[in-house]
């Protein structure tokens, strides 16, 4: 779908629009504290964002900027906003209607992607049925839009009147790699920018989802589950009512030539949220793998080759949503840590300290 910025926006579109660009611009700096004494690897460790919930904070590509999902103030389900990686200058730039999810601003700065269900519902969807259990909501009135920098004139990128989220650019900017169900099943997907040119990656019952790429663009990263049995009835079952069940999540990676899976991670915990470091060797995410009750998130990092994994952090809580810069200098991630009432998730970054002498420099990816 080849789809330009339109110029025949209705005036309740555009004002949308310039309220989403304007509304709650605020000066704030983040403030230093203190890391816990076993995360070695982090210094100057400082809080961005103070109250409400606060998650999947991404960089531009020049570490200047982030762009990240909240619920806060008046909201009663997340909008996305922007932020000075200083924590100054936060400014919603989605038109708080419907929720969203899973922002990412180009590597040239001139657009942002993101999916929304304002098109179908402009009200909060409903919160999943806990019923059942620990779900995500699948809504199928997600939709992935692409916008100006602040927001500004957005357009529709894909219309399979089901869930399309989970979206990113490659580092060159020239291909998105998203999460779908319109096969009637959660895979990853490859686009053109414009919406067009749309290729499916991924093909096994299961959740695949999540994915980003490396900095050469040339590999991805993704969470999977792979159920079987029982439980592949049961994730079915869920699929038909729009939830998921992120119990279970191994890692796999992908060369984008060769599309074939590689499966990482081998532990039966809830793996999710990985992120690439610059060298291509490496790749930090969170999991549960330490906590025989499942609820405590840590982050790890893990060396794609050897296997060998390092644990991160060591906050007794949630540590999640885990990016580093392009020249691997700093982390940002979303913890619950220092949080004034319970289940309070904000945005955090670091400097991150080497362990290692080829985290001092920007090495070739991994080749296939």
């Amino acid at each position: 779908m080849n789809m330009p910025y339109p110029r025949n926006l209705s005036a309740a579109l555009l004002l949308a629009t310039l309220q989403s660009v304007y509304a709650q611009d605020t000066p704030g700096r983040g403030v230093n504290v203190e890391p816990l004494a076993a995360e070695k690897h982090f210094k100057n460790l400082r809080q961005l964002t103070f109250g409400g919930q606060n998650a999947e904070a991404y960089f531009s590509r020049d570490g200047t900027e982030l762009i990240f999902q909240s619920t806060r103030d008046e909201l009663a389900c997340d909008a996305i906003f922007r932020m000075h990686s200083d924590g100054s200058h936060v400014r919603r730039v989605s038109s708080g209607q419907g929720v969203t999810t899973c922002a990412f601003i180009a590597p040239d700065n001139r657009s942002i992607i993101y999916a929304s269900t304002h098109l179908q519902q402009q009200q909060c969807p409903p919160k999943p049925d806990h019923s059942k259990g620990y779900v995500w909501p699948l809504h199928a009135g997600y939709e992935l839009f692409r916008a100006g920098p602040e927001g500004e004139y957005p357009q529709r990128l894909t219309d399979s009147d089901n869930y399309d989220a989970e979206a990113v650019y490659s580092p060159q900017g020239d291909r998105i790699v998203f999460t779908s169900l319109r096969s009637g099943d959660l895979e990853l997907y490859l686009m053109i920018p414009d919406g067009s040119g749309v290729q499916q990656l991924t093909d096994e019952p299961g959740y695949d989802g999540g994915a980003f790429f490396s900095l050469d663009g040339k590999w991805i990263v993704w969470r999977a589950s792979r159920p079987t049995g029982t439980a592949l009835q049961d994730y079915q079952s869920l699929l038909r009512d729009g939830l998921v069940r992120p119990g279970k999540l191994e890692l796999y990676i992908m060369n984008l030539d060769t599309r074939s899976p590689l499966q990482l991670t081998d532990n039966g915990a809830a793996n999710f949220g990985p992120y690439w470091h610059p060298d291509g060797r490496h790749i930090i995410f969170s999991s549960n793998m330490h906590d025989p009750e499942g609820r405590n998130f840590d982050l790890y990092m893990i060396d794609i080759d050897s296997r060998d994994i390092e644990r991160i952090t060591y906050y007794e809580g949630f540590d999640g949503f885990p990016m580093f810069s392009h020249d691997g200098r700093q982390l940002v991630f979303a913890s619950n840590r220092h949080g004034k009432v319970r289940g309070e998730t904000n945005v955090f970054i670091t400097d991150f300290v080497p362990w290692r002498p080829v985290f001092t420099a920007i090495a070739t990816t991994r080749q296939s």
